[in-house]
C-alpha cells in the first residue's frame, strides 16, 4: 500500500507518520506539507513546498498512490472565518479534488475534530468551517472517504503540537491523562490510536464515513490486538 500524507510536521501527522514507518504492509509514503517532518526511513520521501495548494508542479509524484491521510490543519483561534475558510475549507478542497482526478480509487481519511457541525448553521466557526469541509468530501466521487472526529488528544512518542497553547495543555494534562480517560474514554485519545485507526480505515475501511471518537478507539484497539 503507497499512502500520501499531508501535514506531517503537525502533531496528529507526526502520529500518523509513525505509524505508517512501522506498517509492513505500507511500502511506500510521500509527505507533503510546508515543512519537513524531521524523520528518515527508506520508504519515506518528503516533498516540501510553502503553498501545499500549488500541486501543478507535483502531479506526476502524487500519481499511484492508494490512499491519502489528510493532517492539515491550523488552529482557529485569531483567525476571522474567511481567513479559517481559506485555509481549512478551500485548501482541503483544492488538494483532494487534484488527488481524486490523479488517483480515481484513492481513499481519502481527513482528521477533522470532535464537536464538528454539520448542519453548517452551529454557533461556533471553526465547526461550522470544519462541517463544511466533511460534507463536500463526503460529496466527492472518492471510491472511500471517512472524516474522523477525535476529541482531544494525547501526544506520544515524540509527536509535538506547533502551537505553545496545545503544548502547555498537552503538558498539564499529561499527569491526570489516565485517569481522565477512565472517566470518559469516548471523548480522549492519542496520537498512536489515532494513527493506528487511519491504517485500519485504509486496511478494512468501516461501516460509517464520519467517525466519532469512541469509533477510532474501537478500530484502534483492533489494531492493536492483531499486533
Amino acid at each position: 500500500m503507497k499512502v500520501i500524507l499531508f501535514g506531517a510536521s503537525g502533531m496528529v501527522g507526526q502520529g500518523a507518520l509513525r505509524e505508517l514507518l512501522l506498517d509492513p504492509d505500507v511500502s511506500a509514503v510521500l509527505s507533503v506539507g510546508r515543512s519537513a517532518s524531521g524523520q528518515r526511513h527508506p520508504k519515506l520521501k518528503e516533498l516540501v513546498q510553502e503553498d501545499v495548494g500549488d500541486l501543478q508542479m507535483l502531479e506526476q509524484e502524487l500519481r499511484g498512490y492508494d490512499a491519502c491521510l489528510f493532517c492539515l490543519g491550523v488552529s482557529a483561534l485569531g483567525m476571522s472565518e474567511p481567513d479559517y475558510k481559506r485555509v481549512t475549507y478551500d485548501l482541503t478542497l483544492k488538494i483532494a479534488q487534484t488527488l481524486e482526478r490523479l488517483n480515481p480509487k484513492i481513499t481519502f481519511v481527513y482528521v477533522s475534530g470532535g464537536g464538528t457541525d454539520s448542519t453548517e448553521r452551529g454557533g461556533v466557526m471553526w465547526a461550522r468551517v470544519k462541517g463544511a469541509t466533511e460534507n463536500a468530501l463526503l460529496s466527492m466521487p472518492f471510491e472511500r472517504a471517512y472524516m474522523l472526529r477525535p476529541g482531544f488528544i494525547r501526544p506520544l512518542h515524540g509527536a509535538a503540537s506547533k502551537t505553545r497553547s496545545y503544548r502547555l495543555l498537552h503538558a498539564l494534562a499529561g499527569p491526570v491523562y489516565p485517569a481522565v480517560k477512565r472517566l470518559f474514554p469516548g471523548r480522549v485519545t492519542t496520537t498512536e490510536e489515532l494513527g493506528r485507526a487511519m491504517l485500519q480505515l485504509l486496511k478494512r475501511g468501516f461501516g460509517e464515513r464520519v467517525l466519532e471518537n469512541r469509533d477510532i478507539a474501537t478500530l484502534a484497539s483492533g489494531a492493536a490486538l492483531q499486533a
